[in-house]
């Protein structure tokens, strides 16, 4: 049972792994939309996807009877409140091994998506469906997250059925990595949504910002970027983090009730009588921990969540950079971090998602950080020195990031022009 904050902070300690046996886990998410009308797919479609994705090996998850995902492999398809899907990948050696499977995912989604007639949009925001139009599934937690949610942000029900993200999840070798790599990513996170930017067109408009998703992101119930994470960020201190942090739903056998009148300590503590007053198992604190939607987050791992989902290349290249500075060349990156103002990078943070690289940071603008921070992942990349069958290292994946920077143009500023040019839907859809 989880009853003390001394067994939370053993939790994350047994998180720690060897360098040797550090891992790279990206998840990604995808919009589906009917051809013929160009509206979200419903759940009976989703349906019909599943069972054709069965054809190449995955297997059911089931909630109540109802299928709610797909697994193979050590990788997870999930169901997205709006019908969105999201890829778990399987816990890999290397961007190479990451990007190889994101490539084998992406073309089975492609054969079923082509023979029902749906396509699929890689983008942070919906660019197209107004809110009331997206239907929803029977996952149990969506219900409550959709009755609990707005009460702590104006935006989460947009979070919930029109935003879909990239999020990374990399491992540490003690608590002091651990502190490092969590201030570097929290730090780097204006830079992040400039850089990986790809949510321009919402309800078939321009919004007048480059990453929508991470404006709603912060206008989120349990979001945003808290001051706390500047701090020397220990296990211990986030341990009392989570146990103050009010519970969003607790699973009690098959069912789901709302955890919104208690904190996690209370949970601890055996107060909550909807549950017989049982303490939390390490299943109940998984979840509690999956449910605070902080831009970074820690479990057994650093999750982090601040890249609007993107196409192709991209896909690749927002892993590649963040593991070329955590992997590869942390102590530099920490460095040039330390130097950093917290409420200067908070403040940056709340401007990207509309300026983007035009943003202030320290004097200077997100792209000369973007252009700084890119140099260093390339350095680690290649100090990792992983190379594919054709002997070339990770840094390739940075190809795409250096042509952005070079251009002064993000995959938001090419949706833009691409759609506003003959706003023709068919151009918001993956080619």
């Amino acid at each position: 049972m989880i009853d003390t904050k001394e067994k939370i902070i053993k939790y994350f300690t047994s998180g720690i792994k060897d360098p040797k046996n550090h891992k790279i886990g990206i998840e990604h998410e995808k919009f589906l939309f009917n051809n013929k009308d160009n509206k979200r797919i419903d759940y009976s479609k989703v349906k019909e996807m599943f069972a054709a994705l069965l054809e190449f090996g995955w297997n059911p998850i089931l909630e109540k009877r109802n299928i709610i995902g797909l697994k193979k492999n050590g990788k997870n398809i999930t169901l997205e409140p709006g019908n969105q899907i999201e890829l778990s990948g399987e816990k890999l050696n290397h961007i190479h091994d990451a990007c190889a499977e994101s490539q084998d995912y992406l073309f089975e989604l492609r054969q079923v998506t082509k023979k029902l007639n749906i396509s699929i949009v890689s983008a942070g925001f919906d660019p197209i469906s107004k809110l009331n139009q997206i239907p929803n599934n029977p996952k149990q937690r969506y219900k409550l997250m959709t009755e609990d949610m707005p009460l702590g942000g104006e935006l989460s029900l947009d979070m919930m059925y029109r935003t879909c993200g990239t999020q990374l999840n990399i491992d540490y070798k003690s608590e002091e990595d651990f502190l490092k790599k969590f201030k570097v990513v929290n730090s780097i996170v204006p830079i992040s949504i400039a850089l990986f930017a790809n949510s321009s067109i919402v309800e078939k408009k321009n919004s007048n910002y480059l990453s929508y998703r991470s404006k709603v992101w912060q206008n989120t119930s349990r979001g945003g970027l808290p001051k706390l994470f500047f701090e020397d960020m220990n296990f211990e201190k986030y341990a009392e983090f989570i146990m103050n942090f009010q519970i969003l739903f607790i699973q009690n056998n098959e069912n789901y009730i709302s955890g919104k009148k208690y904190l996690f300590k209370d949970f601890m503590n055996g107060n909550i009588s909807e549950i017989d007053n049982r303490l939390p198992n390490e299943n109940d604190l998984s979840t509690h921990l999956s449910t605070i939607f902080t831009e970074n987050r820690l479990k057994k791992y650093i999750e982090l969540r601040s890249m609007d989902t993107c196409g192709w290349d991209c896909l690749c290249a927002g892993p590649a950079f963040n593991i070329g500075l955590l992997y590869g060349n942390l102590d530099e990156t920490y460095e040039l971090i330390s130097k950093w103002e917290k409420n200067k990078i908070i403040n940056a943070y709340l401007e990207a998602p509309q300026k983007g690289f035009n943003t202030q940071l320290m004097g200077k603008d997100l792209l000369y950080w973007a252009s700084v921070l890119l140099d260093l992942s390339r350095k680690g990349l290649n100090a990792r020195d992983i190379l594919n069958k054709n002997k070339k290292n990770e840094s390739i994946f940075l190809n795409h990031l250096q042509k952005i920077i070079d251009n002064k143009t993000t995959n938001a500023d090419h949706m833009i022009n691409k759609f506003s040019k003959s706003e023709d839907l068919r151009e918001l859809y993956d080619k």
